[in-house]
């Protein structure tokens, strides 16, 4: 198996980093990399991770056209089966616990965007005052888009609703005012616009799981299409 850790360029791959014989080789290899690039190579190349290009960028990836959400009129909500439907204005939700949050993330397209970092509230914090009775959660947008996941993807640390990327207001293109942020997935789990989480007894495919994306979407197992 190759590893892309740039475009165009192949790296060794996991077993030749890791066997016996090349104990002397992997240090030195490594040694020889800028720190980001050590650092993505130190994470990637092991067995099951077919990993791509490092983007310095932040590429704009959209279903459809990109909504205006008027912080005066918008709002979040978590409703469903909890024990008690909340929603804020945005006024509201800027009142809340704000947290940084350094990350990775990673896109089923094949881009890695390394030593990143949002702002925003975690999603603990929200389901302290709804009590989620159910197992999954469907993320629900402005602009229609939809977004599946289970509930222990959501909790725990795992996942926040952002409103700033790198020191900087979200743009709209990136989901601004508020996006779902669930960075150990695939960023199409990351629902841009976020409007509300809805708690479920069952889960249900959204937009791109419907339309033939993998149901969960971990990166470490290259879960990106329902077969894989």
């Amino acid at each position: 198996m190759n590893f892309f850790c740039a475009k165009g360029k192949s790296c060794p791959s996991s077993s030749k980093l890791t066997s016996p014989t090349s104990k002397l080789f992997y240090p030195l290899w490594l040694g020889a990399m800028p720190a980001l690039l050590k650092g993505f190579l130190e994470q990637v190349c092991r067995p099951g991770f077919a990993f791509r290009y490092v983007e310095r960028g932040f590429p704009v990836l959209t279903a459809g056209p990109t909504p205006d959400v008027p912080t005066a009129e918008g709002s979040l909500r978590i409703d469903g089966m909890v024990a008690e439907p909340v929603e804020w204005s945005w006024a509201e939700f800027s009142e809340l616990e704000f947290e940084e949050v350094p990350c990775d993330i990673h896109c089923v397209t094949k881009w890695s965007k390394l030593g990143t970092s949002f702002r925003g509230v975690s999603v603990d914090t929200l389901f302290e005052r709804a009590e989620p009775l159910a197992p999954y959660a469907m993320a629900y947008c402005y602009g229609g888009y939809t977004t599946n996941l289970a509930l222990e993807d959501l909790t725990d640390g795992k996942a926040w609703v952002v409103t700033e990327h790198e020191g900087e207001p979200l743009p709209r293109e990136h989901g601004g005012p508020a996006r779902l942020l669930v960075p150990h997935l695939y960023f199409w789990k990351s629902a841009k616009w976020i409007h509300g989480l809805r708690l479920m007894d069952h889960d249900e495919p959204g937009f791109w799981e419907a339309n033939g994306y993998h149901n969960r979407g971990d990166p470490w197992k290259e879960e990106r299409y329902w077969n894989d």
